[in-house]
């Protein structure tokens, strides 16, 4: 059997967002060759936007692969399906109804293309290159604009019988609680725990504390980041806002536990640049709400990932995945 000379294979990520898409070659070790990054928001059909994808992309593959060896596409997109290839029904997308995206790529660039949800291709990196190296159960957790997950038991990535199992966000943690925004569910996870979730609570809590530090922040101002800078202030509203996020995010992290028994939840996510304002919390209250035989077993770690490259790497790590 001939060695494989893993310096030389590169993956291509790419990770398309609401607004941007981002993109870079990876190699095995989890360097980020050369990236760049086009608008998704411009493009009224997919076709056009593959194509612009095409034209920045091809000059990099030209640069960086005369000598290696280009294995594959992985692409993190919002309602991918893993197993059709295919992005469905993606409310933050112009593109309508069901789009085969991989078949579409791979007839681009004349490479296998493989694609998931942003958080499962997340947990792959976290996998291949960050945090979770030889971990065989975690559970990987996103906390930013919303709450995204990715579930690996045995190895292997959850993703249910039709690709989209996994999405721990919009399970509820409050019967008839607060209304998404955009489901229109009731106290579901994601209405708590992520930022948008924590703008919506500190503007509930600022209006009964007068004397809270949020209460110098426009309406439009207060967000994740402005109540993270007040409770570093020491300002009790600021403080108790984290507080009572973690505490959600720990009882439902409790649930999470209990289902599939994890070594480790990983979190990830401009959320949890607080810190011990929301580890803390989060950690007393998941711990309080496991039954004896789960208490002080499963670790709370903070990604290995650079956030501004994570999605890229994430989705690079799809081409390799066990």
């Amino acid at each position: 059997m001939a060695l494989v000379d893993l310096s030389k294979q590169v993956a291509l990520g790419i990770d398309i967002g609401g607004t941007n898409t981002k993109f870079g070659l990876v190699n095995h070790r989890g360097e980020i060759l050369a990236k760049g990054s086009i608008k998704t928001d411009t493009h009224e059909n997919v076709e056009d936007f593959i194509d612009e994808l095409y034209q920045n992309i091809k000059p990099l593959i030209d640069e960086h692969c005369s000598d290696k060896q280009l294995d594959g596409i992985g692409v993190g997109a919002p309602n991918a399906n893993y197993y059709r290839g295919t992005i469905e029904y993606a409310p933050n997308l112009k593109w309508k109804g069901v789009i085969p995206f991989a078949e579409m790529m791979t007839e681009k660039f004349g490479k296998p293309c493989k694609m998931t949800n942003d958080a499962n291709a997340a947990a792959l990196g976290e996998i291949m290159y960050g945090a979770a190296r030889g971990m065989k159960d975690f559970i990987m957790i996103t906390l930013g604009t919303g709450v995204g997950s990715g579930i690996v038991c045995g190895g292997k990535l959850i993703y249910g019988h039709d690709g989209f199992a996994g999405e721990l966000g919009h399970t509820i943690v409050k019967p008839s609680g607060r209304k998404h925004w955009s489901t229109g569910s009731e106290g579901s996870l994601e209405a708590y725990a992520s930022a948008t979730g924590i703008s919506i609570t500190a503007k509930k809590m600022r209006a009964e504390f007068p004397d809270s530090m949020l209460n110098e922040y426009a309406e439009e101002d207060i967000n994740a980041k402005t109540v993270h800078e007040c409770a570093l202030k020491g300002d009790p509203t600021a403080i108790e806002v984290f507080r009572y996020t973690g505490q959600k995010l720990g009882e439902a992290l409790a649930n999470f536990v209990m289902f599939s028994s994890p070594e480790a939840i990983l979190l990830f996510g401009g959320v949890i640049k607080a810190g011990d304002f929301i580890l803390k919390p989060t950690k007393l209250h998941m711990e309080r709400n496991l039954l004896p035989i789960f208490r002080n077993k499963v670790r709370l770690v903070f990604s290995e990932l650079d956030e501004a490259d994570a999605a890229i790497l994430g989705a690079s790590a799809l081409v390799w995945e066990m």
